[in-house]
């Protein structure tokens, strides 16, 4: 580098910003600095604003670093030590860095310049004695908040939702309100096992988290956890810089420290269930585990031998079991290691299920072979789909125009006076009014909790729970009675329908096996494919044909690795790009926590596809000066 050129470092902490190393004042030294001592009047400025020196992740330090190793610079000038970090690891590891690109660091208010050996020397020094000064407050902070702790006094930081701060009170008070809402989770995750469960009733209700946010299994699972809601005040019991948690004997715990919302016992029952569904052992996961979805349905495309269902599968970290469906051929002397898990299979087929349905809805005899084809191949499911055949097209429009489509509401020789058939109806009516209980019952103990105790709810709920279920069985065995001609003829067929529709449609989507297995539970999938699906034929390790109950055949073409499951990013760009320009076109911009929140997307795999659709010039990010948060553009649109 011929040139001297100085890249000028400042930064102040949110808690500083009135302090009079300010950035106006670091600024207008380090200006000075350059051009008066060093000489250097080519110099850039990077300022990070409200950026702790805790770690080193500030953009501008990150930018001035990257055009560092691009060797842009001869220089590091900032005002004090502590504006670069003071962790001396981070700051050893920086300065180490810098040294192999021949970047001088000179610290104006120190002195140092470490282009000398002394200076270099009494840099190092400095630094040890600044990181033990650092950890030496962290740990005369952490004694006096122990000790408050120990004595039941509250250390400040903002309580859990249910609870809230009132200036006379040395400790939080319940908020009756949140307080509610924390005795709804409890209850429900109570009778419904299901933390995910839990989430998607909160979303369906609006209701959002203390912070104003969405609720996940991650939010649910950690109230549900937390002592603080039985009464019991609990500190120290986390490393809040690796978020471990410290051994229990460090543990400050003051029981019956404030009013409960939840009492011992009812905290107590769930623990032993988060407990059973985080080891698999729990009565649902134990009357889930022995069903296998697709057992004795799977014929093997090369040999033509069934498939056998695997009990050795490796259990999910949320306890489920998926099942892999080997060929029998296996081990034999013309070996065949064809061979397919629920994980892909289960979102194929039930997908599948579902375009069928909404096909039959919508199919008119005017209506081209392409757009069938769209719709039947429609959902990331078939994102690796070639082809589906036109003998399968074909076939589907004749069983829909010809012979109709299928309702629950079937014609009869003698018109709608078949008794099963009034009976069927009489159910359906039945069924509306129990829902519509359940529904009033909720938003009553939810918004009116003087009406009834959380124990007078959940009795009452179970009960109009426990006579849908009944009702939903009565009325697949009337269908199964019903004497004429449906849209699909086969009764069984005709019955399966029906429960696809109430068990599996009725929760929308996703697809996918953890989300199904959740909702509708295997016995009930099960039951579904036993009423709808004679058999599936495998090969290369996906579906190529199904023949369903009612004659019905379907035959697919894949494209190569099709038989990988795809990832959540993979999916997330398949299903999201249009949605995101839409977004953009009706909002304006977007951020990407908008859209984890409008689609349930995992965050990295929306980032990722943001980040793609940047690569390939669709959508332009921007940052406003002074914010974080960055948000995206339609190239070409005005921001």
């Amino acid at each position: 580098m011929s040139d001297k050129k100085a890249a000028l470092y400042i930064r102040v902490s949110t808690a500083m910003q009135a302090d009079r190393d300010s950035l106006p004042m670091q600024r207008s030294d380090l200006v000075n600095y350059a051009n008066l001592v060093l000489g250097i009047d080519d110099y850039e400025i990077f300022e990070d604003a409200g950026f702790s020196a805790k770690n080193t992740d500030r953009p501008k330090y990150q930018e001035m670093m990257a055009r560092v190793r691009r060797r842009e610079f001869s220089h590091i000038l900032v005002w004090k030590l502590d504006r670069i970090s003071r962790n001396l690891i981070d700051f050893c590891e920086m300065y180490e860095e810098i040294k192999k690109y021949d970047t001088a660091f000179i610290s104006k208010n120190e002195q140092f310049d470490t282009s000398s050996p002394m200076g270099e020397a009494m840099l190092r020094i400095t630094l040890i004695f600044a990181e033990l000064e650092r950890k030496m407050t962290a740990e005369r902070v952490l004694s006096v908040m122990i000790d408050r702790a120990s004595k039941g006094l509250y250390n400040g930081a903002q309580p859990p939702m249910g609870y809230l701060i009132e200036s006379k009170c040395k400790f939080p008070v319940i908020d009756e309100h949140e307080a509610e809402i924390v005795r709804y989770i409890f209850n429900l995750y109570e009778e419904t096992k299901s933390s995910n469960d839990v989430a998607t009733s909160l979303a369906d209700k609006g209701i959002k988290t203390k912070r104003g946010g969405e609720w996940d299994h991650s939010t649910i699972v950690s109230m549900l956890k937390n002592p603080f809601y039985k009464g019991t005040y609990r500190y120290n019991y986390r490393d809040y810089t690796s978020r471990k948690m410290k051994k229990e004997n460090d543990w400050i715990v003051i029981e019956n420290s404030h009013p409960a919302i939840i009492d011992e016992e009812q905290f107590s029952r769930v623990q032993n269930l988060l407990k059973s569904n985080r080891n698999g052992d729990s009565q649902y996961h134990r009357e889930n585990a022995q069903i296998n979805i697709f057992s004795r349905k799977l014929i093997c495309g090369d040999c033509l031998r069934p498939y056998n269902a695997s009990t050795g599968a490796r259990k999910k970290s949320n306890g489920l079991r998926p099942a892999t469906y080997s060929c029998s051929g296996y081990g034999s002397i013309n070996s065949c290691k064809g061979c397919i898990g629920d994980g892909l299979l289960v979102p194929i087929v039930f997908n599948y299920l579902s375009n069928v349905r909404r096909l039959s809805e919508l199919i008119k005899p005017s209506m081209r072979s392409g757009t069938i084809e769209n719709l039947l191949t429609d959902g990331w499911p078939f994102m690796r789909l070639k082809s589906i055949s036109s003998g399968t097209i074909d076939r589907i429009i004749g069983q829909l125009l010809d012979q109709g489509k299928p309702k629950i509401k079937h014609k009869t020789k003698s018109g709608n006076n078949d008794p099963a058939l009034k009976r069927s109806n009489k159910i359906e009516n039945e069924l509306k009014k129990y829902e519509t209980a359940i529904l009033r019952l909720e938003e009553l103990y939810l918004f009116s909790p003087e009406s009834m105790s959380g124990k007078d709810f959940m009795l009452k709920k179970n009960d109009l729970d426990r006579k849908i279920t009944e009702l939903k069985g009565a009325q697949i065995d009337e269908l199964k009675t019903i004497d004429g001609t449906a849209k699909f003829d086969n009764l069984s067929f005709k019955a399966g329908m029906v429960l696809f529709e109430k068990t599996v449609m009725s929760k929308g989507q996703p697809f996918n096996y953890d989300y199904l297995v959740k909702t509708s539970g295997t016995g009930n999938l099960r039951q579904i494919i036993d009423a709808l699906i004679s058999k599936i034929v495998i090969k290369n390790g996906l579906p190529v044909e199904i023949t369903f109950t009612n004659g019905l055949v379907s035959q697919f073409e894949w494209e190569p690795g099709a038989n990988k499951m795809p990832t959540s990013a993979e999916i997330c760009q398949y299903e999201s790009k249009e949605k995101i320009l839409s977004f953009i076109g009706e909002h304006g911009k977007l951020k990407g926590v908008d859209f984890i929140r409008a689609t349930g997307h995992p965050s990295h795999a929306v980032y990722q596809t943001l980040h793609a659709m940047v690569d390939q010039g669709e959508i332009v990010p921007v940052q406003r000066e002074n914010s974080k948060v960055v948000s995206y553009y339609i190239k070409g649109q005005k921001s």
